[in-house]
């Protein structure tokens, strides 16, 4: 730090030992670091109004945008699900038609698992991963904003086909021959398989960045053994993304070039397998669970602590736990299979591996109940929520126990028992750790607190809806009531369970609503959020509610899983005000460090706003609905357009002297490695 910047210390240190009486060296690490958040907010401006809606690459306001986004979608979604359930609340109701019903059952589960689940998990992740990670940004900005683009623009893709009859037709996981030419003519299966390519490409970058981001840019001192459980859940869960999307994207490549232009892949007839569309969407299917549910099990273990008061339990299990989940997941595909006609023998191992799978399962349970238990609890809303999603994904756990034996699953394969054990795991293992978090970080997400009695009035209505609305699924399915059927016959001892299911899906929806109404208000009439209003552990409860452009002026160094539990970690915000090397103030940069033990490396020059990315996602989009659409010429004249967009964006441009476009490195100006980091 130049003999300018320690004059205008000094100054600010005889100041504020005047004025307040502290001592002599509390007062120049506040002065430090005030003068260096200062320094730091010129080198991270933020741009406003229309042109900065569209061109921001700060990953807060992405990540908020990825969760406003997926919100909607869910509620759209959700709107399908009424409908449905209307459709089912008594017997030969005719409030839509077969072919309506069709649509409206196949976008639902297209879209709560590909455009809400995923993709808001994924939100969470693009606000919180720097932030508990101790940086200033994603590792890619701009790739960062073009998978959002391209989910949006996915998602659009897929709800506006309703609107000209033409959504997906043949159920969330689209099973040949049945989506084949010959029984689903017209485009819409074209959407579906057309839709999650697009989509895939948002997915894939995102994990990619996120990977990247967790590896390269963790704040000094925070080895691997000190990364919260959130980060380590949303890695793995971003790896199996990477492995698992693959055969998805090969068979829906494959299905359409089936229904386009005549290949037989999936056609018997043409010497193709049917079968094979079951195998490749699955080795996708299945992890795709956990892919969904990890990062929720993530969020429950960022929430548990703080209102246990306590350090999580077995911490390194649950990193183990999270690890072998994710491994494991990947040999489980058949548990879906069961009554395909597979060798007896390989049903056996996939049964074995089914229930082993449960083993990691158990663990993070019995982590987060003994921290509780050795806690002092504080029975805050988000704490509520994440207490019923323990209730509910136990119960899912349990009928997911019973799917592994291979006689019970060949019994109530296809039934309303697999829907009501699916939405237990995937909605109580993942919708209520969502709205969990929603509370927990809400604060931080827009600088306001919600109301305590809303938060549980939401909690009860829905836990209530839920369960009325999914546990009499279990009666129905073993009474026989096949899944995937628009109406039902009167007698079938079916009527009363169904009515039940209608009446809770309306209450669950009604408790959600209140959820909603609550962050609604709270936008507007909430009080203002102090820096930390939990009592948090996580470095994302130092910054500013809501963070400043630049998340940290000082980067942290981090001694302790628990930094702001930690007198240290806390103390290192102040006392590296002075070190230029800590403070970054020579650009629009971040730190990079060590992959395992997160030591100091170099200064990062980071991209600054641009329209790049979406112009890249708009171009790919064109593409895609060209493609749909039988516009050949128009698609290749777009994907040459990307193709120009992408070599845009990654030629190495002279930079000009007031703004910078690519990352860049530098050595740290100041010796001494992280200038207060960790001993």
């Amino acid at each position: 730090m130049d003999i300018e910047v320690d004059d205008k210390v000094d100054d600010e240190v005889d100041d504020e030992v005047d004025r307040r009486g502290v001592p002599h060296a509390e007062a120049a690490n506040d002065a430090a670091e005030r003068l260096a958040g200062a320094r730091v907010a010129a080198r991270w401006p933020e741009s406003h109004g229309l042109r900065g809606w569209f061109t921001t690459v700060d990953h807060k306001r992405i990540g908020r945008r990825y969760m406003v986004t997926a919100a909607l979608y869910f509620v759209l979604a959700g709107l399908d699900a009424l409908v449905m359930r209307t459709q089912l609340a008594v017997p030969d109701a005719k409030v839509v038609s077969p072919a309506a019903y069709d649509q409206l059952f196949t976008v639902h589960g297209t879209a709560m698992i590909f455009l809400f689940a995923t993709p808001m998990l994924f939100g969470f992740g693009n606000f919180l991963f720097p932030l508990m990670l101790g940086t200033r940004d994603m590792a890619f900005p701009r790739l960062n904003a073009f998978g959002y683009w391209v989910f949006a623009a996915a998602g659009v893709l897929m709800f506006s086909s309703l609107l000209f009859r033409a959504a997906p037709n043949g159920g969330w996981f689209a099973y040949v021959p049945l989506t084949g030419p010959a029984y689903s003519p017209g485009a819409n299966l074209d959407v579906y398989s057309l839709g999650l390519l697009f989509l895939g490409v948002s997915t894939t970058a995102g994990a990619i960045n996120f990977i990247s981001t967790a590896l390269k840019l963790r704040a000094p001192g925070m080895a691997l053994n000190r990364v919260p459980v959130f980060v380590w859940a949303l890695v793995v869960t971003s790896f199996m993304v990477v492995f698992a999307l693959p055969p998805l994207n090969v068979a829906n490549a494959l299905l359409f070039l089936d229904r386009r232009f005549g290949t037989k892949f999936f056609q018997p007839a043409g010497g193709g397998d049917a079968v094979l569309w079951q195998h490749l969407f699955w080795l996708f299917g299945h992890p795709d669970v956990y892919i969904i549910v990890l990062p929720a099990l993530g969020i429950v273990s960022a929430v548990v602590p703080v209102f246990a008061r306590r350090p999580i339990a077995a911490y390194n299990l649950i990193v183990l736990a999270t690890v072998a989940t994710g491994i494991i997941s990947f040999g489980v595909w058949v548990h879906h299979m069961f009554a395909v006609g597979l060798p007896q023998l390989s049903l056996t191992f996939f049964s074995a591996a089914s229930i082993v799978i449960t083993i990691p399962a158990g663990i993070q349970m019995f982590s987060w109940l003994a921290t509780l238990l050795m806690g002092r609890l504080v029975v805050g809303v988000p704490l509520m929520w994440v207490a019923g999603f323990i209730v509910l994904f136990v119960l899912g756990g349990v009928t997911g126990v019973m799917f592994a034996v291979v006689a019970f699953d060949q019994q109530v394969t296809d039934s309303y028992f697999v829907v009501a054990h699916f939405h237990y795991v995937l909605v109580g293992g993942a919708v209520f750790p969502i709205v969990a978090g929603l509370f927990h970080w809400w604060p931080k997400f827009t600088g306001r607190m919600t109301s305590e009695r809303a938060g549980r009035w939401s909690f009860w209505t829905s836990f209530a809806g839920f369960n009325l609305a999914f546990f009499p699924m279990h009666v129905s399915g073993l009474l026989g009531m096949p899944r995937r059927v628009y109406t039902f016959s009167s007698g079938l001892g079916w009527d009363a369970w169904n009515l039940l299911s209608t009446v809770g899906a309306y209450v669950f929806g009604v408790g959600l609503l209140i959820a909603l109404g609550t962050f609604v208000h709270s936008l507007r009439r909430g009080r203002p959020a102090p820096p930390d209003p939990w009592g948090g552990d996580t470095l994302e409860w130092a910054t500013a509610s809501p963070p400043k452009p630049y998340n940290f002026a000082v980067v942290p160094a981090v001694h302790s899983l628990h930094p702001l539990w930690d007198r240290r970690s806390l103390a290192s915000f102040t006392e590296g005000g002075r070190a230029e090397d800590r403070v970054l103030a020579g650009g629009h940069e971040v730190l990079r460090t060590t992959e395992l033990d997160g030591e100091a490396e170099r200064a990062l020059e980071m991209p600054e706003d641009s329209v790049v990315p979406l112009v890249a996602a708009a171009t790919l989009f064109v593409a895609v609905l060209a493609l749909l659409l039988g516009g050949g010429a128009v698609a290749v004249v777009a994907a040459a357009v990307f193709a120009v967009t992408i070599a845009w964006w990654l030629w190495p441009w002279d930079r000009p002297s007031g703004g910078r476009t690519g990352p860049e490195e530098r050595e740290p100006a100041a010796a001494g490695g992280t200038g207060g980091g960790p001993a």
